[in-house]
């Protein structure tokens, strides 16, 4: 059986997560305690993040876009990450303005200061981390909106690794009640139809023992 490292609100394991459930491919799944710093897990990853997915047979990888792009040059049937090279560049380009840029600027800040604070006892949130981290958040709604009126989907006329990259982060932000969907209403329709996906459902099945999500979190009408 095919293993997933991951932790519930670590957007790249959710990435993946979706990747693997839009190809229809098995897997079960493992939380992996990351700050723990555990040697077998540094034995898969060195670098000691995730996600970490391992093959059937054995193979072992580390890294979102790592992962992504094995399974789709392996399980070809259904393509993520475009059908010719203009393609693959604009969704290659897509999906790396949301790993890099709005985890920077969102995502990573709101997951520390929210969730690995608390739950490690690191003291109480940064207000101004919080107030940036959201005040960032409306930028990259409103790429979504300039995005997603002029294309089918986020990188061009098939659902792509980019939609995939910004739902992953969106729905993290999401199950943390950060996201102001009344004011970004394109935005709000695009996720509607990536949330209605049936790989998205086991996201919002979602729930962390002391961090539920808000009602409105698995609704697939908000």
């Amino acid at each position: 059986m095919r293993v997933l490292y991951h932790l519930w609100l670590s957007p790249f394991s959710r990435a993946i997560r979706l990747v693997l459930a839009e190809k229809g491919l098995e897997f079960s799944m493992k939380v992996e305690k990351i700050w723990e710093r555990r040697a077998e897990f540094l034995a898969l990853n060195p670098a000691g993040e995730v996600p970490v997915l391992i093959e059937p047979d054995g193979v072992v990888l580390a890294g979102a876009r790592p992962i992504a792009e094995y399974l789709d040059e392996v399980y070809r049937d259904k393509l993520l990450i475009g059908l010719n090279p203009v393609d693959r560049a604009e969704v290659r380009r897509v999906a790396a303005w949301f790993d890099h840029k709005m985890n920077s600027e969102v995502t990573d800040g709101l997951v520390t200061e929210k969730i690995m604070k608390r739950f490690l006892g690191f003291g109480t949130p940064d207000s101004v981390v919080l107030r940036t981290a959201k005040a960032n958040l409306g930028y990259h709604l409103e790429y979504i909106t300039y995005l997603a009126e002029r294309r089918r989907w986020l990188a061009g006329d098939h659902f792509s690794l980019g939609d995939i990259a910004a739902a992953a982060h969106l729905s993290v932000v999401d199950y943390l009640g950060d996201v102001p969907w009344d004011l970004h209403e394109p935005a709000k329709e695009w996720y509607a139809r990536v949330k209605s996906r049936p790989s998205f459902r086991p996201l919002l099945a979602d729930h962390i023992p002391g961090a539920p999500p808000p009602k409105h979190y698995a609704d697939l009408d908000f």
